[in-house]
């Protein structure tokens, strides 16, 4: 993927010690997408304007606003990259949910939930899906090695989906929120199975992306970096295997440890 397209270059003061230097640097582009519901306009989220498809997607469907990719009728994204389109069955008593709660969460980029820890009504995850140590220890690995607009910028978060078959689908985005909705809905568009899979994420793992797992009964959540109270107890209430401080061959699994198993 031609990933130039998203970046901006700029002229900075590169300080070092005593030394000032005018340098070019790069910087990701940030934009606005206005995503519209049969007709009507349902939210605009800053994001980087990419899989523009897969995040309206996923972010209605993390939601409950669309509960099943068969209620979806039509999805079209305007010639400028900065609206979607989306026509489809919902669950009016989710949307109306939604702009009534606009909590703002805690993840990078402001983004808004309806989906509050405690509010939720969703079976206990019992899938009987688990993976080895070895196999997390690597796939991290290989989930930060790979992120080259992160590398150019510095800027972005990632998600990845490790799916039962071993194969992987990543999305990366200035919110880590947005990666997950775009990572989730790249898979629905695809007919993916997220039910047995490993969402490897960026960033501490706070409730609301624990509640984005749990809303697409993803058994398993995997971060490099520290859960919060509320993430913990929102993964045990609900299922949710929930690993941190996944580092080389070192990991903390603060619930359900029985999916994870040599």
């Amino acid at each position: 993927m031609d990933n130039s397209r998203y970046l901006k270059k700029i002229i900075i003061d590169k300080v070092a010690g005593d030394q000032v230097t005018e340098v070019e640097d790069v910087t990701i582009e940030e934009a606005r997408l206005n995503v519209f519901l049969n007709g009507e306009k349902a939210i605009s989220m800053m994001c980087i304007p990419i899989d523009q498809k897969a995040h309206a997607l996923g972010f209605l469907m993390s939601e409950n606003v669309i509960t099943s990719m068969d209620d979806v009728k039509e999805i079209i994204l305007s010639e400028d990259g900065l609206r979607v389109d989306i026509k489809a069955a919902v669950d009016e008593s989710s949307l109306d949910n939604l702009y009534k709660e606009k909590t703002l969460v805690s993840g990078c980029g402001g983004g808004v939930t309806g989906n509050i820890a405690g509010s939720l009504e969703i079976p206990f995850n019992q899938t009987s899906f688990v993976i080895s140590p070895e196999v997390i220890s690597r796939e991290v690995k290989i989930f930060y090695a790979e992120s080259e607009l992160y590398v150019l910028t510095g800027c972005v978060h990632k998600a990845m989906l490790y799916l039962e078959d071993g194969s992987t689908v990543t999305s990366e985005d200035i919110g880590r929120h947005n990666a997950i909705d775009k990572v989730v809905g790249k898979c629905k568009l695809q007919g993916l199975d997220t039910t047995k899979s490993v969402l490897f994420v960026s960033g501490r793992l706070s409730s609301e992306m624990v509640v984005k797992a749990v809303m697409h009964k993803i058994p398993i959540i995997v971060s490099r970096t520290a859960p919060t109270h509320l993430g913990v107890t929102t993964a045990h209430t609900h299922g949710l295997t929930l690993i941190g401080f996944a580092r080389g061959r070192k990991m903390n699994i603060y619930t359900h440890s029985g999916r994870v198993i040599n």
